[in-house]
């Protein structure tokens, strides 16, 4: 099945409050766009739920921003979506780091939330 709209309307949602959090150095609202057991693979050692996630955007310099790109979804549940994107990550005293991210977002309580995140550089 492909992507269709309203699957990556859904992905964009989130994935703008996310941007939003993460533009502003906001960790804990950046926490608050995964589920509480999401597993979380940024470029370090992974972490599980909510307080390495705050860890992990805590530690990113200030002016970090995040442009992404919606670039494949295909409902695998009722109730989880999973997203493919580019991510530049741009910073203000070096280079962009462009990555791609995969993301399983989970629908609870009616609400989407990121359950799991994983991201490699590309070249």
């Amino acid at each position: 099945m492909e992507s269709t709209e309203a699957q990556r309307s859904v992905l964009r949602v989130v994935m703008n409050r996310w941007k939003v959090a993460v533009d502003a150095h906001r960790p804990e609202e950046v926490a608050e766009c995964f589920t509480e057991d999401a597993i979380f693979q940024g470029l370090r050692p992974y972490s599980v739920g909510h307080p390495g996630i705050v860890q992990y955007y805590d530690s990113q310099p200030l002016g970090l921003t995040a442009e992404y790109e919606v670039l494949e979804t295909r409902a695998l549940a009722e109730d989880v979506l999973l997203g493919y994107l580019s991510v530049d990550f741009s910073f203000t005293d070096r280079p962009t780091i462009p990555v791609t991210l995969g993301v399983v977002l989970r629908r609870q309580a009616g609400e989407w939330y990121i359950g799991h995140y994983q991201v490699a550089r590309r070249d």
